[in-house]
């Protein structure tokens, strides 16, 4: 089925000039896709815990275990998932592999829904 365009149901005539200048902005769908699978690895509060443990310092699959209390598989495979969605790196030195958040733009991500939350939280 192709897409249509609808008229606007607004009622407010003056809002239609932006109405391009807006659909414009947006990213083309592909990186919307993109973007949606990314906020998705956020979406598991195992996953976050790692990787709120990891915007500490770099640690082994086993450290994160202990950390956070999950199993050492469950950790294993949530940093998966996170290397995946290019959230965390990895180095390995001898036989250890060590975990770390792929850049700063992860730990700035963490930081701001943290502090968007905690803002939230004096709401009713």
């Amino acid at each position: 089925m192709g897409k249509s365009k609808k008229a606007p149901v607004c009622k407010d005539e003056s809002i239609g000039e932006y109405i391009e200048v807006v659909a414009s902005s947006l990213p083309p769908d592909e990186r919307i896709i993109e973007l949606s699978e990314f906020l998705e690895a956020f979406g598991d509060s195992s996953r976050i815990k790692i990787l709120l443990t990891l915007s500490k310092r770099e640690l082994c699959t086993c450290d994160i275990s202990a950390i956070t209390g999950l199993s050492v598989s469950a950790v294993s495979h949530q940093l998966r998932i996170l290397r995946d969605k290019k959230l965390v790196k990895y180095r390995r030195e001898g036989r250890n592999v060590y975990y770390s958040l792929d850049d700063e733009h992860v730990a700035a991500i963490l930081d701001t829904a943290l502090e968007h939350i905690e803002e939230g939280s004096g709401r009713k």
